[in-house]
């Protein structure tokens, strides 16, 4: 079996004409963020293909992720496994970057549940 050739991204200047990930926030960083936010962007550097950001509801990982983004200066895909939990983090990115273009797309996909169908019988 082949493997694919792994795709490096590169650290970039925004580009040319578009606005700058600006994030707008009245909050600093605290707690365990300013380590996350660091480790995350280290993670970023050195070309590591998976990492994970965990912590409790509320916790401000969205934040931090954002705070990623703006150092990045890269557009980001944020993908979410409903409806409820993207339309939260759409919300979340505008206010945090009012100046950029934050785009919500649910796909149709998402109406099909197998467990809704319950098998029945014609006899």
């Amino acid at each position: 079996m082949q493997h694919a050739e792994q795709f490096i991204p590169e650290k970039r200047a925004p580009i040319s004409g578009g606005k700058p990930f600006t994030l707008v926030s009245p909050f600093d960083p605290a707690g365990d963020q300013p380590e996350a936010i660091a480790e995350l962007i280290k993670g970023l550097e050195a070309a590591e293909r998976d990492q994970v950001l965990l912590g409790v509801t509320g916790s401000g990982k969205t934040f931090t992720i954002a705070h990623v983004i703006q150092d990045q200066q890269r557009p980001t895909l944020v993908l979410a496994p409903n409806k409820t939990l993207a339309a939260q983090l759409y919300g979340e990115m505008k206010e945090f970057f009012p100046d950029n273009a934050v785009e919500y797309f649910v796909s149709y996909y998402d109406y099909y549940q197998p467990e809704a169908y319950v098998p029945r019988t014609d006899t």
